[in-house]
């Protein structure tokens, strides 16, 4: 079981969370949000995957940031269509390609300015109430890595709430998924049962719940939630 973390903003509470090892660390890049990112990320491990978080946003802008961050994974949260993550990957594809070939020569990692060696991992968000209709996924199945489920509200995410989980129980695809939505301490139990049954939920993904203002994250209830679903979970 991952975890991503995500509303990531200030550059010691980034390290103070890296240090926590989760799987992934959000980014958003959307002006219109509380935990919006304009700031340096620092070094951290490999194993972490930066993750940019973008709504409709351009696709030349998308890549210009994928770069200059060397963001190993891109979550759409607007109303992007297949033919814009087509789009997307597809530049993306060829950038990397374009990369790799100007730089075969170089040997300093300092000098390379492309993301990471693999594939850009595409999430592609959608926003639940009570019912959802499972049928708008089909035409993305060929097109991004993993979905995300977060609850449907004003905002374009961190909204602090829950969605019905049991409206999960009618998901037909194998393709994995993050669980989001206002997790946070107090739904250790529910998470532990959602977690036995088959559905391919691939990580967890935390934020407001685990704020003391927007963007800075409490890293003793992280760490505590962590030790008890995510470990736990994996014994």
């Amino acid at each position: 079981m991952k975890l991503k973390v995500c509303g990531m903003k200030y550059v010691e509470n980034i390290q103070q969370v890296a240090d926590l090892q989760p799987d992934y660390l959000g980014f958003i890049f959307y002006e219109k949000s509380k935990r919006n990112f304009e700031g340096i990320i620092p070094e951290f491990p490999n194993s972490i995957k930066k993750t940019g978080v973008f709504v409709n946003e351009y696709i030349e802008i998308v890549i210009s940031l994928v770069e200059e961050y060397r963001l190993e994974a891109i979550q759409l949260h607007g109303d992007e269509s297949v033919e814009y993550v087509t789009d997307l990957k597809n530049q993306l594809t060829e950038r990397r390609a374009l990369f790799i070939e100007e730089n075969k020569q170089i040997k300093k990692k300092k000098n390379q300015h492309y993301i990471s060696e693999n594939e850009v991992e595409v999430i592609k968000v959608f926003g639940i109430k009570d019912e959802f209709n499972f049928d708008v996924l089909k035409p993305y199945l060929e097109v991004v890595d993993f979905f995300l489920f977060d609850t449907k509200g004003k905002e374009r995410g961190g909204n602090g709430t829950k969605f019905d989980w049991s409206a999960l129980e009618k998901y037909p695809f194998d393709i994995p998924f993050f669980l989001s939505g206002g997790i946070g301490l107090d739904d250790v139990e529910e998470v532990q049962k959602i977690m036995k049954s088959d559905l391919p939920i691939y990580a967890l993904d935390v934020n407001s719940q685990f704020e003391s203002k927007p963007g800075v994250k409490k890293i003793e209830e992280l760490e505590k939630f962590k030790k008890n679903v995510i470990t736990n979970v994996v014994k």
